[in-house]
């Protein structure tokens, strides 16, 4: 009992787990208390408008009732660490987080439990606010916003009523309030067919806007706007009660739930995001951005120029099937046209089997359709389409491969040159005509996709015949404009964005809708439009869309007066009735980096000052998963762009330099067969060898996504009470680089804490308490702490948080042994050490600082400078041949000259033994490379 007693004593400040946590809880408490992360705005005391201002922004979280696992702070991990330095470097960052709180699973998580979305939000939200403290980030939580804040979403609102009230001007590109379209139609300078709209240059037929009547000029104006009203065929989920984006549907059914999905005609609040396609394509050279996220991004917008072709129907006069296609070289190959099933053309004709065609293929998704490896269907429409160019009939088909969305919902089928029709062709029984051979005239099989020379392509009103395609296109492009049946187009695979949602948990939107079924916006008076407090917000399953808002009887039916709608627009008794869809998930995510800026302006949704001091630039760093490459990221720069263009933004863009972290992955086990085995069902027999606990055979050890099901998922509260939460940051920017995936081990994570036991051993007596230190500095430690200084530095500012600290134990480990029993800093180099550790380590780092006789919060402290000097060797090895042969390497200053070199040579034993005795003939020198010896006779 002794000998325990007095093994407590020696090790009574010994760190591990419980002192860690008490250390972490008690900096925790005091950055609290003295609000040392909050981070004042313009007009605010402590504000400097001369500091350079850093916006670091981590992609806020989506709050599940399940918490955090330990993947999910990496990233928040790598963005704390930079913005520790960068605030120690004297800027004013800002770093926020809130909550991306609406959307489908909590609506359905409330569906299963019978606890209200409001509840289990806020519960979740309390989980993942307790759990991000807990690891000591700098996060300034006065700025904490969540999106199902009636604060917050009246300011999505406003947001989406900017774009409601815009159109994108076609001679600038850019959203226009909605009010100057009007004028500019008044006044001739801009035009309209009846439905779109252009300048007199770029439309081929134009009517007079004063002819219009009322009502054909408000569908015009309306046909405009950025937010608009549009019947579009949607994936209907009958069992989740809502219309869902072409992203949430795989193989046919739900993302979430995998529920079956199919297509149903929907009138739906859509985004016309296609407008703004070149600008957010080619402004991505502008970004510091990963290579492949841009990749991703101009590749889901899709740019494709081509040409619009128009085929007269044939015994139809009053019927044109205008086609899109990047091979208008390729038209006198085109043996038939294909439109999609829900093509207008389509309701001309009463065939059973057309009928019976399209409804199947209304049960299959985009993807499906779309599908490389799906037999091709079809039925022939029993109409023809008239040649442009030749005046020959081709036949029109309808297939499912062909979507309505995309281009003009039908094509011209080259099957000699394209592979799916190809394949249809072949299947069909249908002529196919080669009109493109390979320049260097070798026989080709099958279908020629690429570039050639024109052949068969020649009538009596046109030849291509022996032009290359480029040259090809161009004649074809130019006849087609000359006579009037077709015209240079851009096309894109990005679509409209489809905003609407039947369910309950989401943003409502802010319009109404008078008797006559015109919509009317609300007024910035009337904001925010509340969420009524629904109980029953479970979806009927419906074949029909059955908005669960319209279960809000009271809400949904009012006055304009009540409702919001300006007098001006409407009497104020006019009974109007509200929009019942909602806003989806998306809604809130799109601006959420400008709210923080100042997120508590309840006349503004950003003020001018934060804006001007904050959004100069855009946000500096943004981190976040590349999963949201070509959706939360595209739709975030889309609602920016909008809002610079009318004014409220200084910057086009939103995220200057944009970071992915790696997946942080866990291990599996797998039978033989395949089969996945749950991680506590698989005991280790011995190092790195597994098996199953029922049947005792061997299991293959895994890397796979964290699961519940796989129960191999790791609560971070659980290792931040064994090891504490400056371990658990060390550990996971220790396993590899940021951008890396890479699999969590727990076994693993001892290694940095014994690290952590070091330095602080290094420093702190542990019996005691009280700190170790020297009177004097050791030089050469002195000369590696001003390495690491520079060291750490620059890999923090690359995000290179592996080998920074890779470096700080390094350093560690040079310093305890070299100072060996005696005291290794002197009080100022522990407070240089400390400040280094900080931004890694915060807790122990402040605790170590202070124990060595420098209190304050180390956040507030300066970066540690050094010195260049001790960054140069003094000495160097050099390696030394003796006729040409390596013999040994000797130490000498870097600057010796030859004679130096020679005398530190000669007085080396290794080099005067393989010398044997001669004398040197001659020394070669290559300065701080090598020493060769050519020995006399």
């Amino acid at each position: 009992m002794a000998e325990d007693t007095h093994a407590n004593q020696t090790t009574a400040f010994r760190y591990d787990g419980a002192l860690a946590q008490d250390i972490e809880a008690r900096r925790q408490q005091r950055w609290e208390e003295e609000k040392v992360h909050h981070v004042p705005n313009p007009g605010e005391p402590g504000f400097d408008p001369n500091q350079k201002k850093f916006y670091c922004l981590d992609m806020f979280p989506y709050p599940s009732g399940k918490g955090l696992h330990v993947g999910h702070p990496l990233g928040y991990i790598g963005t704390d660490i930079i913005c520790r330095f960068r605030r120690m470097n004297g800027e004013a960052v800002l770093h926020p987080m809130g909550w991306d709180a609406f959307g489908l699973p909590a609506e359905q998580y409330a569906i299963q439990t019978g606890v209200h979305p409001a509840t289990t939000t806020r519960t979740a939200i309390d989980t993942y606010r307790r759990q991000l403290k807990s690891f000591g980030f700098s996060y300034d939580w006065s700025r904490e916003v969540a999106t199902i804040d009636s604060n917050y979403y009246r300011w999505t609102q406003w947001i989406w009523l900017q774009a409601y009230e815009s159109f994108c001007d076609p001679r600038t590109g850019k959203a226009t309030p909605i009010n100057l379209l009007e004028d500019a139609l008044a006044a001739g300078d801009l035009t309209t067919d009846g439905k779109t709209v252009g300048t007199p240059e770029s439309l081929s037929t134009g009517i007079d806007w004063q002819a219009l009547d009322r009502s054909a000029q408000r569908q015009v104006v309306d046909n405009q706007r950025l937010a608009y009203l549009s019947e579009q065929v949607v994936n209907w989920c009958p069992a989740l009660g809502t219309a869902l984006a072409n992203e949430e549907v795989i193989d046919g059914k739900s993302e979430r739930g995998g529920h079956p999905v199919v297509r149903k005609p929907l009138k739906q609040w859509m985004f016309r995001i296609t407008s703004f396609a070149d600008r957010l394509a080619n402004d991505l050279d502008t970004l510091d951005w990963p290579h492949s996220t841009k990749v991703q991004q101009r590749e889901w917008i899709g740019r494709s120029e081509g040409a619009a072709i128009r085929f007269e129907v044939d015994g139809h006069p009053d019927q044109t099937l205008e086609v899109f296609t990047t091979r208008p070289d390729t038209l006198f190959g085109a043996t038939f046209l294909v439109v999609a099933p829900e093509h207008p053309l389509v309701q001309r004709t009463d065939n059973p089997e057309v009928q019976a065609y399209c409804e199947a293929a209304a049960n299959r998704s985009e993807r499906e359709r779309q599908a490389d490896d799906q037999d091709k269907t079809g039925v022939a429409l029993g109409l023809h389409g008239i040649h442009p160019v030749s005046g020959a009939l081709v036949p029109i088909w309808v297939a499912d491969y062909v979507l309505m969305g995309y281009g003009t919902g039908a094509i011209m089928a080259v099957p000699g040159h394209d592979d799916r029709d190809h394949a249809f062709a072949s299947k069909f029984d249908i002529e196919i005509t080669t009109v493109v051979a390979p320049e260097d005239g070798s026989e080709t099989e099958g279908c020629f996709t690429e570039h050639g020379l024109a052949i068969n392509s020649a009538c009596e009103a046109l030849s291509l015949d022996g032009l290359r395609t480029a040259e090809a296109k161009t004649k074809m492009i130019d006849w087609l404009v000359e006579h009037h049946c077709g015209e240079r187009r851009v096309t894109y695979r990005l679509r409209d964005w489809l905003f609407s949602r039947q369910r309950y948990w989401g943003e409502p939107f802010p319009v109404v809708f008078d008797p006559e079924g015109n919509c009317h916006p609300v007024t910035d008076a009337g904001l925010p439009v509340e969420l009524p407090d629904l109980t029953d917000y479970e979806p009927a399953v419906s074949d029909e869309p059955q908005p669960l808002l319209a279960k809000a009887t009271d809400w949904v039916h009012t006055t304009a007066g009540a409702a919001g709608v300006s007098p001006e627009r409407l009497p104020p008794e006019t009974p109007v009735t509200r929009e019942t869809n909602t806003m989806p998930g998306w809604a809130g995510s799109c601006w959420y980096w400008i709210r923080y800026c100042d997120p508590n302006n309840d006349q503004a949704f950003i003020s001018e000052e934060a804006k001007a001091f904050w959004l100069s630039g855009g946000v500096d760093l943004y981190v976040g998963g590349a999963e949201h490459a070509t959706l939360h990221l595209l739709y975030a720069r889309f609602w920016h762009k909008i809002l610079f263009d009318l004014g409220h933004l200084p910057t086009s863009e939103p995220f200057q330099k944009l970071f992915h972290q790696g997946l942080l992955t866990a291990f599996a086990f797998q039978r033989d067969n395949g089969q996945l085995v749950p991680t506590d069902e698989v005991d280790e027999t011995s190092e790195d060898n597994f098996v199953a606990k029922d049947t005792g055979e061997p299991v293959r050890r895994i890397v796979a996504k964290m699961s519940k099901s796989l129960r191999n998922v790791v609560n971070p509260d659980d290792v931040i009470a064994e090891f504490g939460a400056d371990t658990f940051r060390l550990y996971e920017m220790y396993m590899g680089p940021l951008d890396a995936s890479k699999p969590w081990n727990t076994r693993d994570i001892v290694g940095v804490y014994r690290f952590l036991q070091r330095a602080w051993r290094l420093l702190i007596n542990e019996a005691t308490g009280e700190p170790k230190l020297r009177s004097e500095k050791h030089d050469a430690i002195d000369q590696q702490l001003h390495r690491t200084i520079a060291k750490v530095g620059d890999d923090i500012e690359r995000l290179a948080n592996n080998t920074a600290i890779a470096a700080l134990i390094e350093f560690v480990n040079f310093a305890g042994k070299t100072s060996g029993d005696q005291p290794a800093l002197t009080a100022s180099q522990a407070d240089q050490f400390a400040r280094l550790l900080g931004p890694f380590a915060p807790h122990i780092a402040e605790e170590l600082r202070e124990r060595c006789g420098t209190p304050g919060c180390i956040i507030q402290a300066t970066w540690p400078t050094y010195d260049e000097a001790l960054l140069r060797d003094d000495t160097i090895e050099l390696p030394v041949q003796v006729a040409g042969k390596m013999k040994g390497k000797v130490a000498m200053p870097v600057d010796a000259d030859e004679a130096v070199v020679k005398e530190l040579v000669l007085a080396d034993e290794k080099i005067l033994a393989a010398l044997e005795g001669r004398s040197i003939r001659k020394l070669i020198l290559v300065p701080g490379r090598i020493v060769n010896l050519i020995p006399g006779d």
